[in-house]
């Protein structure tokens, strides 16, 4: 059921900020890419800059001299500090009152930091593999949110506490390294202590803070303290990885703490993949007056390795043998089954974009004499400059494939295959790298275990990259020209270096492989910002509407008769037994409630329809949907967010018997006297009342100021009323009431949908309708009732709510002005209905709130029908 009796009155302004935050939301993450890209660039300066004085071969001296006792204790405290990692999760369940097994929380936080320190940006971000994996164990999205927010602010304010006690111990050590005084760093660390304490009181005990519009919640002081400690952990022991790797002479453990802490912190804020080169830069500058630069270098480069790498490929190890045993019909226990083969692909994905790296950064070092004199000896010089130049452009073309695999696409599947086996040969082509081509062969391995996964039928020819995906493609280049610049700084440039074709030519040969990579990323990138976006939806045809309207009699949803409206675009499953219906405002395109058909059809038709609406150019969105497709969504990228709940009747157990039904008791009575009869007219008797039915309709109209509405909300039309049951209430044999009603053949749900009144209807008409027709539909076997969705109604207002949560609890408590929240879902709760929530699944930032925006204007009618009410 839908309420159409009371609209937001919408002032000239509106539209204008609808638009303005259309715009901005539209133009902002090309705001956010250039930024990294410029963080990127400024960066490459600075390595330059302060690495002047030395050189490649001292680096990779010093990497040599690395003895393995160094080597094993950083890999211990990787250890220590990912076991740490996963307590961060932990407390952030505990926080929203969730608890599952270890084993399960584990994995998925160990994934997260994983795939989040080598990528961190789009689905291969901590909180993008949080959503997935905890929307499989049957976390609410609210919940999955408030996991999210708990874990990234106990790291942010454990970070800040842990760098402002460090710094205001060893105050006259780290001064030298930041150029600020003593005095200075210790008056800084006690205002952020200060702030941080003021924080920890007045929030005690879960009181909210409240800065402007701003609610936060924080946890209980037991909570926030154990927090405390996981941070302290966790930093302590992801510092020492770096510390025991450097020279043991070079900087006091509790004054590196504090560098490590400040290159953390900006790195993340950089928001550059992994935060590459800002971290490196801020270690190079704070150590490099009491270290030798080579050997900051050396030990981060190995710290890379240990703390980024190692974990990767433990977790994408784990995963694989997880599916191994599958494959072996010895299956790992079902949650972390269900875990495992959702984290698959984004592991594999944030493998391959690691692997891309190595490609291109090796197409811009030496490589050593020895293995050159070995190829030499095997392969004639053309092809060993071809190998080299082929192998760098497929570390780009890889990273175009990472994408796909995160999105289980089954051409990037095959690419990736193609790519792993050419580049495998390449590597062993080009400069004998064994270890490459180890690595290369694990990942083949990985795909042809995992290959089962990758079955989404897109090509990807039809994919773009979006910006985060170009602005990491862009930050590889600049990083890759860096490393250029600093590995043949002795090298005078010339023009003639472009066309030396010598075995012992690597300067030349890199020069070629950073102007292809450039010319690549380049061209790929434009192509991907200006290929046009396709035209408008196409509208159903008479065929079309047919096969909907027999998938729609054969499921149990009532409200799938809204197809019939004719005023949805309609998107059938591979197999035709499911679709999707929507519309298209802006750019979203707007799917309406969960696909119709068959549960076993939902996971592929929602990719189709993610995949088309991007291929389009435009933001995939799905209105009212329910809580049993959320991890189908969670699959295609997808979050969610509450809209409202619906509420419906178990009519098996409907009477008006009872002391909770004499209001409806007494306004059925009521009805009685004032002569109203109920009648449900069959289709077939439909156009012999067709002309009241109009009548009724324009006096609703006109007496509330209103037009009619669309999408999710029916409107008079002939064709629509003529395709299923009508309502209807007389007096004295002159209709006053009607509501046309949504069955299907399988009697499991009944509702209506289009309801009009007459304004000297006798009071409380409607509700006697309703009644009516319930106890109606009950003796012809139904089994529920659905009253349609309340907006906004059961957000929550637990501590742990996400802001989507509180700003509409707000709007639904104060908002009275602008719509009947609050009647309406008084309304419906006379009728003691069972309530389940309802949600918008779109993707991240800004995105929920243009396609809010979308949404509204789709039903409304457009800007016109908005302002019009």
């Amino acid at each position: 059921m839908n309420d159409q009796t009371q609209s937001s009155p919408v002032t000239e302004s509106v539209p204008r900020a609808i638009s303005l935050v259309d715009r901005f939301g539209r133009y902002s993450r090309y705001f956010a890419g250039g930024a990294v890209l410029l963080i990127a660039a400024i960066v490459v300066v600075a390595i330059v800059r302060l690495t002047s004085e030395v050189r490649y071969e001292d680096v990779m001296t010093a990497l040599a001299a690395t003895s393995w006792t160094s080597i094993l204790l950083a890999v211990a405290f990787t250890a220590l500090s990912f076991v740490a990692l996963t307590f961060y999760d932990v407390g952030a369940l505990s926080y929203v009152r969730r608890k599952l097994p270890y084993a399960d929380v584990a994995l998925t936080a160990f994934a997260a930091y994983a795939v989040g320190n080598m990528a961190g940006f789009g689905p291969l971000s901590g909180g993008a593999i949080r959503y997935r994996a905890y929307s499989r164990l049957g976390l609410k999205p609210e919940e999955i949110g408030g996991v999210i927010a708990f874990t990234t602010l106990s790291f942010t304010l454990g970070l800040a506490a842990l760098g402002a006690l460090s710094i205001l111990a060893i105050a006259p050590e780290v001064s030298p390294l930041t150029g600020l005084s003593a005095p200075t760093l210790r008056g800084l660390s006690i205002l952020v202590l200060t702030a941080l304490v003021g924080l920890m009181v007045a929030g005690r005990d879960g009181r909210v803070l409240t800065f402007g519009t701003l609610s936060l919640r924080l946890p209980d002081s037991r909570t926030s303290s154990r927090q405390f400690l996981v941070s302290v952990l966790d930093l302590a022991a992801s510092a020492s990885v770096l510390f025991v790797l450097l020279p043991t002479d070079s900087i006091g453990w509790p004054a590196f703490l504090a560098v490590f802490s400040i290159a953390v912190a900006l790195g993340v804020l950089s928001h550059v993949p992994g935060g590459l080169g800002v971290f490196e830069t801020v270690i190079v500058a704070a150590l490099g007056h009491t270290t030798d630069v080579d050997d900051v270098l050396g030990a981060l480069v190995l710290y890379r390795l240990i703390y980024n790498v190692l974990p990767l490929g433990l977790a994408t190890v784990f995963v694989i043998g997880a599916e191994v045993r599958n494959l072996m019909h010895r299956p790992v226990g079902s949650s972390l089954r269900r875990v495992a083969g959702r984290l698959t692909p984004l592991l594999l994905s944030a493998f391959a974009l690691m692997l891309s790296a190595m490609l291109v950064f090796s197409s811009v070092t030496p490589t050593p004499d020895e293995d050159l004199a070995s190829l030499s000896a095997r392969l004639p010089l053309p092809v060993i400059e071809g190998a080299h130049f082929l192998a760098s452009l497929l570390g780009m073309v890889l990273i175009i494939v990472a994408r796909g695999l995160a999105r289980r696409l089954d051409g990037a599947w095959w690419a990736a295959l193609a790519i792993s086996l050419a580049a495998l040969v390449l590597s062993l082509a080009s400069a004998a790298a064994f270890y490459e081509a180890g690595l290369f062969a694990f990942f083949i391995v990985s795909l042809l275990v995992s290959g089962r996964m990758f079955t989404r039928p897109a090509t990807m020819t039809s994919a773009t990259l979006t910006i985060p995906w170009l602005s990491a493609m862009g930050a590889l280049c600049l990083f890759a020209l860096a490393v250029l610049l600093f590995v043949y700084r002795d090298v005078e440039y010339s023009h003639s270096l472009w066309w030396q074709f010598e075995l012992s030519g690597e300067a030349p040969r890199g020069l070629r492989a950073v102007l292809g990579l450039a010319i690549f990323a380049g061209a790929f990138s434009t192509w991907s910002l200006m290929r046009p976006a396709r035209g408008a939806i196409a509208a159903p045809t008479t065929a079309d509407m047919e096969r909907a309207t027999a998938i729609v009699a054969r499921q149990n949803e009532s409200d799938a008769n809204l197809v019939k409206m004719g005023d949805k675009s309609v998107m059938f499953s591979a197999d035709g037994t499911a679709f999707i219906m929507y519309g298209r405002q802006g750019r979203s395109w707007i799917a309406l409630f969960d696909p119709i058909g068959p549960r076993e059809a939902w996971a592929e038709l929602i990719w189709q329809f993610v995949e088309s609406a991007r291929a389009a150019g435009c933001r995939p969105v799905f209105y009212q949907v329910s809580p049993a497709g959320l991890s189908f969504y969670a699959d295609a990228g997808l979050r969610a967010f509450r809209l409202g709940e619906i509420a419906s009747i178990d009519l098996e157990h409907f009477t008006l018997k009872g002391g909770k039904w004499a209001t409806l008791r007494q306004t059925q009575s009521r009805g009685v006297r004032d002569g109203l009869t109920f009648e449900l007219v069959q289709p077939e008797g439909v156009p012999a009342i067709l002309g009241e039915l109009k009548q009724v309709s324009d006096s609703w109209l006109a007496h509330h100021e209103a037009k009619e509405k669309g999408f999710s909300l029916g409107f008079f039309s002939t064709d629509y009323l003529l395709r299923q049951p009508v309502a209807i209430l007389r007096v004295e044999d002159r209709i006053v009431a009607f509501a046309n009603v949504l069955i299907t053949e399988t009697k499991a749900e009944g509702s209506v949908d289009l309801m009009r009144f007459l304004p000297d209807a006798p009071k409380g008409s409607m509700d006697v309708l309703f009644v009516s027709l319930m106890e109606h539909l009950r003796d012809q076997g139904f089994k529920r009732f659905n009253l349609g969705m309340a907006p906004l109604a059961g957000l929550s207002e637990r501590r742990t709510s996400p802001v989507w949560d509180r700003v509409g609890r707000t709007v639904f408590e104060h908002g009275e002005r602008y719509y009947n929240f609050k009647g309406l879902k008084a309304f419906k709760s006379k009728f003691h209905p069972r309530w389940e929530p309802r949600y918008m699944a779109a993707g991240s930032g800004l995105t929920p709130v243009i396609a809010m925006m979308d949404a509204t204007l789709l039903i409304g009618g457009g800007m016109k029908g908005l302002v019009r009410k």
